[in-house]
């Protein structure tokens, strides 16, 4: 299947809610990741237009339950990188009024306002600017991603905004040792916030075995001069042999769940949601976990684990719509601030 998310999986899979991801290569910056964004965020609002029958577009946590409610899917965005608002504060208001609900401060490089997690630092966290770009999205209501960013990033960022945050795609580090998972220490800050750590179903991020084996895979792919990190059927003949003598670990629905009950024993059941990042996991996934239909072996693990309905209701949507209404909350209380006017000196 060439997709991990369309129609028919998201229905199978029951989601109420999905963020559609805005993203731009990291090595694309300047006016033209703007441009690029505004084209994908075009793109959320033209597929949501042709199936409104399925989808509904949703800028408030309101929106939100409204359309799940109506059996239909509530369309939310998130734009994956700081590079994408090219250094300025305005840009970002104006991804906001077109119905942007969060903001990656970075992806896999670092900037000169906030550092990446796979890159080597360059502000040490959080540059000033960086500091003002948390602000204002706490000023305009636009939910703060530490996903990809640094530990030092992070503990910034928590020191810095005045509402939750979330990690929209992440894993816990105790548990798989990749440096886009986190950390006990901030899981527990993330949490002592309300914020909200949304579990990747990424096999490396799962699992340090497959991680291990995966860059075994990466060695052997770039010395036959062929791409890495396609996997399955589609992968270049040399992969498709050297899978066969080199099977994968083994990743299971139960290591999700193993992720899940890690971020909820650390940080509360009211830090973790999902957070699949299906369609930017190259087609991998758990075993049954194919796109995001799978979702249900998850849950099942939880119930056989003894897991309560409310505790479900609360990794399925209350966590997250709990972080959407207090963002939102806090942005009204700041309606009175004006809005900041910072660009980033390095922008250009």
């Amino acid at each position: 299947h060439p997709l991990q998310t369309d129609l028919p999986r998201l229905k199978r899979g029951g989601i109420g809610g999905q963020f559609w991801s805005v993203w731009i290569p990291a090595d694309v910056t300047g006016p033209r990741a703007v441009e690029m964004t505004l084209e994908q965020i075009d793109r959320v609002h033209r597929l949501v237009a042709a199936h409104p029958q399925r989808l509904a577009l949703a800028r408030t946590s309101t929106d939100a339950r409204r359309i799940a409610a109506s059996g239909r899917v509530a369309s939310l965005i998130g734009v994956e990188g700081g590079h994408q608002i090219d250094g300025r504060l305005s840009i970002l208001r104006q991804y906001k009024a077109l119905g942007v609900a969060y903001l990656t401060l970075t992806h896999g490089r670092s900037l000169a306002w906030a550092d990446s997690s796979t890159d080597a630092p360059i502000a040490g966290g959080l540059s000033p600017f960086g500091r003002a770009v948390v602000a204002e999205m706490n000023r305009i209501g636009m939910i703060v991603d530490v996903a990809h960013v640094s530990d030092a990033t992070m503990a910034a960022v928590l020191d810095t905004s005045r509402a939750p945050v979330i990690a929209s795609h992440s894993d816990a580090r105790s548990l798989a040792n990749a440096p886009r998972n986190i950390p006990d220490a901030l899981l527990r800050r993330i949490g002592a916030g309300g914020g909200v750590v949304m579990v990747n179903c990424y096999p490396a991020f799962l699992s340090s075995e497959w991680r291990a084996w995966d860059a075994e895979r990466t060695a052997y792919a770039r010395s036959v001069g062929v791409v890495a990190n396609i996997y399955g059927p589609r992968s270049p003949a040399p992969l498709i042999a050297w899978d066969a003598s080199h099977p994968a670990p083994q990743v299971t629905p139960a290591m999700v769940a193993d992720h899940i009950e890690h971020i909820a024993r650390v940080a509360g059941h009211g830090t973790v949601g999902f957070g699949g990042d299906y369609d930017g996991i190259n087609g991998t996934g758990p075993e049954g976990m194919a796109g995001v239909d799978g979702y249900p072996l998850v849950l099942a693990e939880l119930v056989r684990r003894g897991w309560s309905d409310a505790d479900l209701a609360a990794l399925t949507s209350g966590n997250i719509l709990r972080v959407m209404e207090r963002v939102e909350a806090v942005a009204k209380s700041l309606s009175a601030t004006p809005p900041g006017d910072s660009i980033d000196p390095l922008a250009r």
